[in-house]
């Protein structure tokens, strides 16, 4: 089978993570006190109040509208949230602020945090303390000691096959393992995250470890802003370099090996289909947290986000297809449903001259001040194969904050992603 064929897509106007429209109840929730991080075993009775008093409650938060489609009786997750990216509004959510042990969707955390920091082109030699400290079983993408692979390489090894091996590379490169558990808190506080307590960089089971289902979907909404993130976590398939060895002539040569993206609503599987519009985000499964996903997608002028987590029945790809039900219930109930609730902004954002639930407008800018439309890199032709990533990206408008400016009404591509499938 194929891979399937990028299609260029319309940009979606989505406001940035940075400054979307800010919560009515963000104050109150950062007064509270910081909760236990041991994952409990049912949800608690009182849980964060980030994003409105309605997702601080246990069980299923909906208000349905006329003409609104009731959700999915077989919903099965410990945990869900279905969200609209570009207002932030909540459609619905159950036990969204419930302190679950997050897996691999905890990788996306860790790229919102450390992928800005070096370019996708920088080389690095792999030494053997940069591969210490692995859990037992974790899922690897074969990364070689003594061998050297450019920073693409390495995401690609973080979001295809969700390999602990790269996330620990890259983490040595950025001061090492406590260094990035300590960035990326310092990054969850900052985007208001405050149910995620990160031990460990790649989502691997450690004690305290946790977040949920409202927290995983900012970290998704912060990285999908990024260029790069966009790319690595929309690619199907792509070309892993392997070892260096010597041809018959005396010459090293190196080899490589086609690796895919295990998010099975992105690549397919047996019994889960390629869900039209998909473009990433995150998969993870470990003993503690079960299965955890977190998907964007498109429909037409709609997009999406959804997290799924811990699904009780355990059949094969079981958070794929309460996802993509989720995903369908949403498209469906998109302006026939009330919100109840919001992903916040960043704690930066608060305080922004922008009125609180009000998005601000803008016309796109350049550096000269004028409109602005410059070509984003699509995934490459080197193997990666999938999702290529729309045409252009426009950056928004600067707005004066209390400390600082940033960028607002931000695009960020997401193809219609019309899938193709040809027999071999």
């Amino acid at each position: 089978m194929s891979a399937p064929k990028p299609h260029a897509g319309r940009s979606v106007l989505v406001a940035s993570a940075a400054l979307l429209s800010l919560s009515l109840t963000a104050p109150a929730a950062l007064a509270a006190p910081s909760p236990s991080t041991s994952p409990s075993a049912t949800p608690p009775a009182t849980m964060s109040t980030v994003g409105g008093t309605r997702l601080g409650q246990p069980g299923t938060q909906v208000d349905l509208g006329t003409g609104a489609p009731v959700l999915p009786k077989d919903i099965t997750a410990r945990s869900w949230i279905v969200s609209d990216p570009e207002s932030g509004q909540v459609l619905a959510a159950h036990n969204a602020h419930w302190r679950l042990p997050p897996a691999s969707t905890l990788k996306m955390l860790f790229a919102d945090t450390v992928l800005p920091r070096f370019p996708k082109s920088t080389p690095h030699k792999v030494v053997p303390a940069d591969l210490a400290g692995m859990g037992a079983g974790s899922s690897l993408v074969g990364i070689r000691e003594g061998q050297t692979y450019t920073v693409r390489d390495l995401w690609l090894g973080v979001f295809l096959r969700s390999g602990n091996d790269a996330v620990h590379v890259l983490s040595a490169m950025n001061g090492g393992v406590e260094q990035t558990v300590e960035d990326m808190q310092d990054h969850a506080d900052e985007l208001q995250a405050l149910d995620t307590h990160v031990v460990s960089p790649d989502g691997y089971d450690a004690a305290g470890q946790v977040s949920s289902a409202y927290d995983l979907s900012l970290f998704a909404r912060s990285g999908l802003q990024k260029k790069d993130f966009r790319e690595y976590c929309s690619t199907v398939r792509a070309s892993f370099p392997g070892d260096t060895t010597k041809n018959a002539k005396g010459k090293s040569v190196r080899g490589s090996f086609e690796i895919q993206n295990t998010n099975r609503l992105l690549s397919g599987d047996t019994d889960v289909s390629v869900y039209p519009g998909i473009a990433g985000v995150k998969n993870g499964n470990t003993t503690n947290a079960g299965a955890t996903f977190t998907g964007v997608a498109e429909r037409g002028s709609k997009v999406l986000l959804v997290t799924v987590m811990n699904p009780e029945k355990k059949e094969h790809n079981e958070v794929y297809k309460e996802t993509a039900k989720l995903f369908d219930w949403g498209f469906q109930a998109l302006g026939k449903v009330t919100p109840v609730g919001e992903l916040v902004p960043p704690k930066g954002a608060v305080g922004s001259s922008a009125q609180p639930g009000v998005t601000p407008s803008a016309t796109p800018v350049g550096k000269d001040g004028g409109a602005s439309s410059r070509p984003v890199a699509a995934a490459s032709a080197d193997g990666s194969s999938g999702v290529g990533v729309a045409l252009a990206i426009t950056g928004g408008a600067l707005v004066l904050l209390v400390a600082a400016a940033f960028l607002v009404n931000r695009r960020w591509p997401l193809p219609d992603l019309v899938r193709r499938r040809t027999r071999p």
